[in-house]
C-alpha cells in the first residue's frame, strides 16, 4: 500500500512538472516572438526615419519660408526615433509602447502637414527626387503597417496564453508580464499618408 502511494506520488509530481516546464516553455516562445515581430516594426522604422532628413532636405530649396514646419518634422522624426529606441530595447513594456505610439502620431501629424505644404508648390511636387522618396515612404509605411499587425498578432497570442487557466497560475510567479498593443492613438494616424505628386 505504502508504495502504491508513493508511485501515485511520483506520478502526480512528474505530471506536474510536465506541466510546469510546459507552460513555462509556451510562454518563452510566444515572448519571444512577440519580440521577434516587433524588431520587424523597428526596421521600417529605422527605414522611415532614415528617408525623412532626405524628404526634408530635398524640401527645403523650394519651402525657404515654411522653416518652422520643416523643423518640427525633424524634431518629431528625432522623437519618434527616440521613443522606438526604448520601445525596441522591452517591446513589452507599455510605458514604451505608449510613448512609441504617441510619438508616431505626432510624427504623421507634422509629416501631413508637410505634405499639405508640398501641394501647394508645383516645382516641388514635379521634382524627381521628391517623388522618389515619397513613394519610398509611401512603400515603407506600407511595411510599417503589417509588421505593427503581425506584432498585435503575437502580442495578443501572448497575452492569451498568459491569462488562460491553467498557465497564468506558471505566468504570474515567473514574472511574464503582459505585452502592449503597438496602437496608434488618433484614427486619422491609422491610414499611411495619401500622397499625390
Amino acid at each position: 500500500m505504502m508504495l502504491l502511494s508513493c508511485g501515485l506520488i511520483a506520478v502526480i509530481a512528474l505530471f506536474l512538472l510536465i506541466f510546469v516546464v510546459g507552460a513555462y516553455n509556451s510562454l518563452v516562445s510566444l515572448r519571444n516572438r512577440y519580440k521577434n515581430a516587433y524588431s520587424q516594426i523597428d526596421v521600417q522604422l529605422k527605414r522611415r526615419y532614415d528617408l525623412i532628413p532626405n524628404l526634408v532636405e530635398t524640401a527645403k530649396a523650394y519651402l525657404a519660408h515654411e522653416r518652422g514646419t520643416l523643423e518640427a518634422v525633424i524634431a518629431a522624426r528625432n522623437a519618434a526615433a527616440t521613443a522606438n529606441t526604448r520601445a525596441a530595447q522591452n517591446p513589452g513594456d507599455a510605458s514604451a509602447m505608449k510613448e512609441l505610439s504617441s510619438a508616431e502620431s505626432a510624427l504623421g501629424g507634422v509629416m501631413g502637414r508637410l505634405f499639405a505644404l508640398a501641394e501647394a508648390y508645383p516645382d516641388l511636387k514635379a521634382n524627381t527626387t521628391m517623388l522618389s522618396l515619397m513613394e519610398e515612404l509611401t512603400s515603407t509605411e506600407n511595411k510599417v503597417s503589417f509588421a505593427r499587425q503581425a506584432y498585435n498578432d503575437s502580442v495578443m497570442a501572448y497575452n492569451t496564453r498568459r491569462e488562460v487557466f491553467p498557465t497564468n497560475l506558471i505566468a504570474g510567479p515567473f514574472n511574464f508580464g503582459p505585452a502592449e498593443l503597438f496602437v496608434i492613438e488618433k484614427p486619422e494616424q491609422k491610414e499611411a499618408p495619401k500622397v499625390s505628386f
